[in-house]
């Protein structure tokens, strides 16, 4: 069974750049807590991806018993979509473990805006996935700036980061190496954790040297013509 013990608080608000396999992560992360026996409700709030979509998973999610909510179709091209009322659930409900996968940029990031009294009031984590092969975040620099900018959209501070770097189905342990190193960096220049290291399950074994935690993942999301 595959521990999610590195993310212990209750709402988990997954974010990062567009290709940075955030909603991989999202999916897989829902799946490995209801296999615990945890209740599991993912909110789907990413408008800015037309490809990866946790709704794409709905059901493989809901054998597993997570529940999935996503934000209107119909708004898909609004600064702020139509949000769904059950979206409430997750801030309401104690019993569940809440998982929002949303926009990895400013105007994917706002849907959040409306909710952050709620938000705060939680225990709740706001992490950043990061994927150093992704040309605009591979860099320290930008990547922090990235972050920052997703801070000022949801009004919410960064908790942990996520290295998930790779490279699709080309992806070695190098690259998840590369990737741990840009992860340190920015977590020494920000103060923010690295919480884990994503890895395709074949890969996993080989990176056990690594002193954060890896999580093994099965890959869920596929391209439309895949």
């Amino acid at each position: 069974m595959r521990s999610t013990s590195f993310c212990s608080h209750r709402v988990s608000i997954i974010t990062g750049h567009y290709g940075t396999g955030k909603t991989e992560f999202a999916v897989n992360l829902a799946l490995a807590m209801a296999a615990e026996g945890q209740r599991v409700m993912v909110a789907d709030l990413d408008i800015v991806n037309p490809y990866f979509r946790s709704r794409e998973r709905r059901d493989t999610l809901a054998q597993a018993g997570v529940q999935l909510i996503s934000s209107s179709q119909a708004c898909a091209d609004a600064d702020v979509p139509s949000l769904p009322a059950e979206l409430l659930t997750i801030f309401e409900n104690r019993d569940l473990r809440g998982i929002l996968d949303i926009g990895g940029d400013p105007v994917g990031a706002r849907v959040l805006a409306r909710f952050r009294p709620k938000i705060l009031a939680e225990d709740y984590q706001l992490i950043y996935v990061l994927n150093a092969h992704r040309p605009e975040v591979r860099e320290a620099e930008n990547a922090i700036a990235y972050l920052r900018g997703i801070e000022a959209a949801t009004g919410l501070p960064c908790t942990g980061i996520v290295n998930n770097t790779h490279l699709c189905g080309e992806t070695t342990a190098a690259d998840i190496r590369k990737g741990a190193v840009l992860a340190a960096e920015v977590s020494r220049q920000t103060g923010i954790p690295v919480l884990c290291h994503v890895a395709v399950e074949r890969l996993a074994n080989q990176l056990s040297d690594l002193p954060e935690t890896v999580f093994p993942i099965t890959i869920q999301m596929k391209k439309p013509w895949e």
